[in-house]
């Protein structure tokens, strides 16, 4: 499998374009993947109220940003979920996961972007693509990870808007697929959240397994072990920790 891997990141690296939409990043500087053997089959993807970087290697994406206010927030409580699931037909063949890929994985289709923060109809249909989901261990996207989602949403209101950076983690050696496209696993799943208004910028990472913990590293500490770097959050804010989130 580590020979595998290696080849598939040793393909020829077409970079995504961090302009394509700045709007949902802090001062429209989105996030960079600083790891060369990451930047493989990349492609940015704009939606009406998110954005992300997808991977043809993974088949999914490696960073998945919001910018939350309170009023979408607000407007996200009375809209529909579709439960849609579909193809991103604006990726190169053979780079997109596929529906059957899911099917009796025993995983469950993780949203990066959750559907939970979509304030518009097109938004929540959107939030559906594949390329916007991981494979997620089911009790995980169920229990912890849908408290932390919630909890990012309180926060969004209290502070009246949050830049959000959803994505997967890998590592080891040994790295589980699923499915014909051979969708990666992720070992972790990460949350970086800014809120402006009052200063405060923080990770969240949860092990992608049926765990009820979850741990709180500076934005400082996630960039190291993700090989991204997010360089919309003020410096002086990367290194700050908070003891955890209320409510998880």
């Amino acid at each position: 499998m580590k020979a595998f891997i290696a080849a598939l990141f040793a393909t020829v690296c077409v970079s995504a374009t961090a302009s394509d939409c700045p709007q949902f990043s802090p001062n429209g500087r989105t996030p960079i993947v600083t790891n060369t053997k990451m930047r493989a089959a990349t492609q940015e993807i704009c939606y009406s109220d998110f954005a992300l970087l997808h991977s043809g290697v993974t088949h999914g994406p490696l960073w998945s940003a919001e910018h939350l206010t309170a009023q979408g927030i607000d407007d996200a409580k009375d809209n529909t979920r579709t439960n849609r699931f579909f193809v991103e037909k604006r990726l190169p063949q053979g780079e997109s996961a596929q529906l059957d890929d899911y099917k009796r994985s025993g995983y469950d289709r993780g949203h990066m972007s959750p559907a939970g923060d979509r304030g518009t109809k097109k938004g929540m249909a959107e939030s559906f693509s594949l390329a916007n989901i991981v494979p997620q261990d089911p009790s995980n996207n169920r229990r912890i990870w849908s408290r932390i989602e919630q909890s990012v949403r309180r926060l969004t209101e209290e502070s009246g808007e949050a830049y959000v950076v959803t994505g997967p983690l890998f590592s080891g050696r040994q790295l589980q697929t699923i499915g014909d496209s051979r969708v990666f696993v992720p070992t972790q799943l990460y949350k970086v959240v800014y809120l402006p208004q009052r200063k405060i910028a923080f990770a969240v990472v949860v092990e992608n397994t049926p765990t009820n913990t979850y741990t709180m590293k500076t934005v400082r500490e996630l960039e190291a072990i993700s090989g991204l770097a997010f360089p919309g959050i003020p410096d002086a804010l990367k290194d700050k920790r908070i003891g955890g989130l209320n409510g998880v």
